[in-house]
């Protein structure tokens, strides 16, 4: 397992989502949605359709709020495009296992690592945390199995040396193997010291991986408390309303 390397010490939250309303066109999707607090990992859950991706894009960037603020790291960032977002620390990995499927492997994380000053070092690390992306090195990308797909896609984030990870639904359509292997990574992740925003929809694991989470039905905040397995039941309750 590759050392720690978010070695910053708990602090302020990382990443503040306040009476957020968002939507596409004229269509509001997200009613007042305000994020739990935490430095650690917050899971967003509920059913297809709850607006949980599109809170994900209203924090890195991709949909501006119609109202509410987006603060990271103490600054309100609501009004910056993604790519100034991520150059302030944020990460996002969406759903999908994206990557360019006809360079290899090894250049789809070089494409991240070059012009960094660690970049050598920071290939090295993830594909210590991802065997299988060093067996798979020169492989092309697009004939990668989904899950492992999905591990390059977190590990080109994971390069950018993030404050905070942002996961939408990092282990959906993958193989059962690969499932565990993520939800270990995330879990490590946070004990690292990262913060991640996670969208999962295998409650166990989220609430296990999660220091807070966040119901969302139909747009709106339907619960919100603290992780724990003990959460589950719930958490369950909250998502039959």
């Amino acid at each position: 397992m590759p050392t720690s390397l978010f070695p910053r010490e708990r602090g302020p939250e990382v990443l503040e989502l306040n009476d957020i309303h968002a939507g596409y066109g004229r269509t509001l999707v997200l009613h007042g949605v305000t994020l739990p607090r935490s430095d650690t990992v917050v899971a967003v859950l509920g059913h297809n359709g709850a607006g949980k991706s599109t809170l994900l894009r209203v924090a890195i960037g991709l949909i501006k709020p119609r109202s509410g603020h987006v603060i990271f790291d103490g600054e309100d960032v609501t009004s910056l495009p993604p790519n100034k977002r991520v150059a302030r620390g944020m990460a996002y990995v969406p759903q999908g296992q994206q990557s360019f499927s006809q360079l290899t492997t090894m250049e789809n994380l070089q494409l991240v690592a070059d012009g960094r000053r660690r970049g050598k070092a920071l290939i090295d690390q993830q594909l210590a945390r991802f065997p299988a992306l060093e067996k798979f090195a020169t492989r092309k990308a697009g004939l990668l199995s989904g899950g492992q797909r999905q591990q390059l896609a977190i590990a080109r984030a994971l390069i950018t040396e993030p404050k905070m990870l942002i996961l939408d639904e990092p282990t959906e359509g993958i193989q059962p193997t690969i499932v565990a292997e993520i939800e270990h990574t995330v879990m490590q992740l946070a004990h690292e010291g990262l913060s991640v925003l996670l969208v999962e929809q295998h409650i166990g694991f989220a609430l296990e991986a999660a220091d807070k989470y966040l119901v969302l039905a139909s747009g709106f905040a339907s619960s919100t408390g603290e992780g724990g397995a003990s959460a589950a039941e719930g958490v369950r309750l909250a998502m039959a309303i």
